[in-house]
């Protein structure tokens, strides 16, 4: 079952339901409610989709029901319900959201205005919309206010994108068995980007790619969250590649990626890039979005995504997406690199964790690079545990002008053979600030593996300390420890090596 989306505050629009998950051999998993609404601007959420089922046939799963608004902004949308494979039947599509109280159209698929005092007055407001409406969506393809239309289960079509004015843009539609989920539709001027379709399910090949989420709003919205790639249940084939996030609008944060699908038989897919954060969303302190997660798989784990890149001058980078989880001698997915902050102002994005192998676990992902000014670089990714060889940590990001080098990530454990190696520090900044310390080498087996070896530590350049070495894993052997950074030129002492 999909989680719930989180209620806004004042301003602001409610979160996306998740989706439902997929099933082998199953039914699909129910998708998540959307949350409210901010309580003076912001429209609900929309509901998640419901799962895909078994693609040889099943039933889907029932969509969340979207979230309500407040005072001004539109009801969310109802989640699709999953698609239940060839010969099956899709899940029964959520209930919408109501409208906000003074301002606002209902979402997609809300039941007809509750009895009370108030119900005629809701019922006058959605008609007038209606009619002002009406002819602008002729001449423009789209309402003043309202949310887009979602795409119907098994379609593979786009969202449509929300209102000029008000709205956010439709989700799209997901795979039918070997297809590709859709495009997510575009936002108004206030409004979160249409969610990207699931891709589709097969049994014979390889699961299809999840659709990239919807532009956020032009002046305020999120980015849409892309797709999850379509489960692989053949002997062959590969799970499908997530899709990638939505950019943010001017004052908007990028879109998650969508989640890599599993594979029975083969590799996961990889999880989707995160979307670029709006020029001016790090105001607000939103930036890119984060990777998704690579996906399960028999004989190695899907990569994760890369994060999103901040806005153009300021905001933080999105987090990479962790490694699947790699089994059956496999290994585990690679973590995906953190985003790139703001140009001036802004830390690097964290890495993604490597994914648990049975052969050789994931490389973590390196942390993102940081703004110009007083901003460190991202710290990197946990390299992933394996039964044997544990995977390496991933690498700080580096700073700008001044500011820290992020800190490298600890290599990842092993339960029969040799830990990874520590990931690097990043430099510190060009003017001032001290290199990142390097990462704990991975702990390798006590009887008889080697553990894994520090990372180095960053660098300073002009002004600052170089960073410390990190130490050198557990084992019956060790690899060594990492070498200290060396201090600024002007200004500064070298770090201290690791130990062992």
């Amino acid at each position: 079952m999909g989680g719930a989306g989180g209620n806004a505050g004042l301003l602001g629009n409610g979160g996306i339901g998740g989706v439902g998950g997929s099933s082998f051999a199953g039914d699909g998993g129910t998708g998540g409610a959307g949350g409210r609404a901010g309580l003076l601007v912001g429209n609900g959420g929309a509901g998640g989709a419901g799962g895909s089922g078994d693609p040889d046939g099943s039933t889907g799963g029932t969509g969340g029901a979207g979230g309500n608004g407040v005072l001004i902004g539109n009801g969310g949308n109802a989640g699709i319900g999953g698609d239940g494979g060839t010969g099956g039947t899709a899940g029964a599509t959520g209930a919408g959201g109501t409208s906000g109280l003074l301002l606002g159209l209902d979402g997609f698929n809300a039941p007809a205005s509750a009895s009370g005092p108030l119900a005629p007055l809701h019922t006058l407001q959605q008609q007038t919309l209606g009619a002002i409406n009406a002819p602008i969506q002729a001449l423009t393809g789209r309402p003043l206010i309202g949310n887009g239309t979602p795409g119907a289960a098994g379609s593979s079509a786009s969202g449509t994108p929300g209102g000029w004015l008000l709205g956010d843009g439709g989700a799209g539609g997901s795979g039918a068995p070997d297809m590709s989920g859709g495009t997510g539709g575009a936002a108004g001027l206030f409004g979160t980007g249409g969610a990207g379709g699931s891709g589709g399910n097969s049994s014979t090949g390889d699961g299809r790619a999840g659709g990239p989420g919807g532009a956020g709003g032009w002046l305020f919205g999120d980015g849409g969250v892309g797709g999850n790639g379509g489960l692989a249940a053949g002997l062959t084939g590969d799970g499908g590649n997530g899709g990638a996030g939505g950019a943010g609008g001017l004052l908007g944060a990028g879109g998650n990626g969508g989640t890599g699908g599993p594979s029975g038989e083969a590799t996961g897919g990889n999880g989707g890039a995160g979307g670029a954060g709006g020029p001016l969303a790090g105001l607000i302190g939103a930036g890119g979005g984060g990777g998704g997660n690579g996906g399960f798989g028999f004989t190695g784990g899907g990569s994760g995504g890369a994060g999103g890149t901040a806005g153009l001058l300021l905001g933080p980078g999105g987090a990479g997406g962790d490694g699947g989880i790699g089994s059956n001698g496999g290994s585990g997915g690679a973590g995906g690199n953190g985003g790139t902050a703001g140009l001036l102002f802004g830390p690097g994005g964290v890495g993604g964790s490597g994914g648990f192998g049975l052969d050789n676990g994931g490389v973590g992902g390196n942390g993102g690079t940081a703004g110009l000014l007083f901003s460190s670089g991202g710290a990197g990714g946990t390299g992933g545990f394996a039964i044997l060889l544990g995977g390496a940590g991933g690498a700080g990001g580096a700073a700008g002008l001044l500011g820290f080098g992020g800190t490298g990530a600890a290599g990842g454990d092993s339960a029969n053979s040799n830990g990874g190696p520590g990931g690097n520090g990043g430099a510190g900044g060009q003017l001032l600030g001290s290199g990142g310390a390097g990462g704990t080498g991975g702990q390798g087996e006590a009887g008889a593996g080697e553990g894994g070896v520090g990372g180095v530590g960053g660098n300073a350049v002009l002004i600052g300390n170089g960073g410390n070495g990190g130490n050198g894993g557990t084992g019956a052997t060790t690899a060594g420890a990492g070498t200290a950074g060396t201090g600024g030129l002007l200004l500064g002492v070298n770090g201290l090596d690791g130990l062992t």
